[in-house]
């Protein structure tokens, strides 16, 4: 059914697919689009490279999208990417970009606050650092808990989280009382299990049935 979804639009990807293939990265403002492609393309195919520049000065902001043929390889270049260009999955494009950039922006530079440097030149405008505004980050692992008021069926959710690539294993457990499901699932890398929360989380399955889908700590470095 989930494959299903995807192709039931036609032979364009729809935007589901794009939410999964598109990246946002921080880049130099010296960067051009082959520059931005030149150090991405090692990840995988590109379908497309583009930076986001001023509307009215026509200077680049420093921000760039990159989006891949697969989902693998924007999981991929978000893993193994040098750091410093702070990558993350891409909002959706019916999402304000403006609103995103500056988003993105507050969101990716206060943990170097404790620092003494900014990575590249960081716009004043998008950065109002307040007290108010510091939020905790959600811990990050390869291990992702599923819970359901419906029982699982191994086989079942086992095909269903394996549509996203690496998964490792799947472990279906039940409770006697409350009938509800309970499952751990393990992927290769965090990405993977990042992926498969963001996909996930809130799916309807079987239909009616919303799953929630949440990181489990699995001891390795959350910041990494």
């Amino acid at each position: 059914v989930f494959i299903a979804q995807s192709r039931a639009s036609g032979s364009h990807r729809d935007l589901e697919d794009e939410e999964l293939t598109r990246i946002f990265v921080m880049i130099p403002k010296t960067y051009t689009e082959e520059d931005l492609r030149e150090k991405f393309k090692m990840y995988g195919d590109i379908e497309y490279c583009s930076i986001i520049k001023n509307k009215t000065t026509g200077e680049s902001k420093g921000l760039g999208y990159v989006r891949y043929l697969k989902p693998s390889q924007a999981a991929l270049a978000i893993e193994e990417c040098d750091r410093s260009y702070r990558a993350i999955l891409a909002e959706p494009k019916n999402k304000s970009s403006e609103s995103f950039e500056h988003e993105y922006y507050c969101n990716s530079m206060r943990p170097e606050l404790r620092g003494n440097t900014l990575p590249f030149c960081v716009q004043p405008e998008f950065c109002s650092f307040e007290k108010a505004e510091t939020r905790v980050q959600e811990p990050v692992s390869k291990r992702l808990s599923v819970i359901s008021r419906l029982p699982f069926i191994q086989e079942q959710l086992f095909a269903l989280f394996d549509l996203i690539p690496g998964l490792e294993y799947c472990d279906v457990q039940r409770d006697p009382h409350t009938n509800s499901g309970y499952a751990v699932i393990q992927y290769s890398t965090a990405a993977s299990a990042i992926y498969a929360k963001y996909k996930l989380h809130g799916f309807e399955y079987p239909s009616g049935n919303r799953l929630t889908v949440i990181f489990l700590e699995d001891g390795n470095d959350s910041s990494e």
